[in-house]
């Protein structure tokens, strides 16, 4: 299939390199197959940069039911989790770290509904804004394990066992630590953690402080929904259903640390 122009988005050479496996849920030369994957994948990275809507979806992609159907196929087969995954494990080792963390992060970002959320937004009292809330976890150094979301009025604690359960079925059990705010305090979240061999570890912040401040060890989760809330499709909650927002998420941060594994590394292989 012939190469258009390409926008910014688009993935490279070199990024198509590696993940092109992750996304073959079937072979690329299928005869069911309309449409180059590649082509795919672009329009819907296109998506989570700009936040267009499907319907804007510029006429040199592929048509944008073909692209959000199949979106809706990789999300559900856990192929953008599984990337994420995998690069997070060999950046580790490219710093000589150990693959898999023994101290996690946990904290939560509310976004705002649209009329899209539907009935899962709901009001966040604390921040003051109707939306969903999205639990994530990363590593010290703010790199994604795992996430979750729900509505915005869920309290932070409610779903720290979910959290330290994917974590260690995901890791191995090699997590013993995780570090939070002031929010996960209390003796049932304590032995939620500890049901699955995690200590919570609250960090606060110094009591005279005023405005923005770096906390030690929290401050690299805050990055991370930074960085992913700069995808204008993560701005606010655009997505109808709760495991396609946490999909966008992946496919996200995918993008970034896809981007940095290949400037750093090259060409790299599965």
């Amino acid at each position: 299939m012939p190469r258009r122009s390409g926008y910014p988005s688009d993935v490279t050479d070199e990024e198509w390199h590696f993940i092109a496996p992750y996304l073959t849920l079937i072979p690329f030369d299928a005869p069911q197959r309309k449409h180059d994957p590649r082509a795919v994948l672009n329009a819907l990275r296109w998506v989570v940069r700009t936040g267009a809507q499907w319907a804007f979806l510029p006429n040199d992609f592929p048509p944008a039911e073909i692209v959000r159907e199949q979106a809706r196929r990789w999300i559900e087969a856990g192929c953008f989790e599984n990337i994420v995954h995998d690069l997070r494990e060999l950046l580790r080792l490219r710093e000589g770290r150990k693959a898999q963390p023994s101290a996690v992060v946990l904290d939560s970002r509310t976004m705002k509904s649209t009329p899209e959320s539907g009935s899962r937004a709901a009001y966040n009292g604390h921040k003051g804004t109707k939306g969903s809330k999205v639990h994530a976890v990363v590593d010290t150094l703010g790199q994604l394990l795992t996430l979750t979301v729900t509505p915005a009025n869920v309290d932070d604690r409610r779903a720290v066992l979910e959290l330290c359960q994917a974590t260690q079925e995901l890791t191995g059990e090699a997590v013993t630590a995780a570090f939070v705010d002031q929010g996960y305090s209390g003796e049932q979240v304590r032995d939620d953690a500890e049901l699955w061999g995690i200590d919570l570890l609250v960090v606060q912040k110094p009591g005279t402080s005023r405005g923005f401040l770096l906390v030690p060890r929290r401050w690299v989760v805050e990055r991370f929904f930074a960085l992913t809330s700069r995808f204008r499709r993560l701005a606010k909650d655009f997505e109808r259903l709760p495991e396609v927002l946490a999909g966008m998420h992946y496919l996200a941060y995918g993008i970034l640390l896809l981007a940095k594994f290949t400037r750093e590394v090259g060409t790299p292989s599965t």
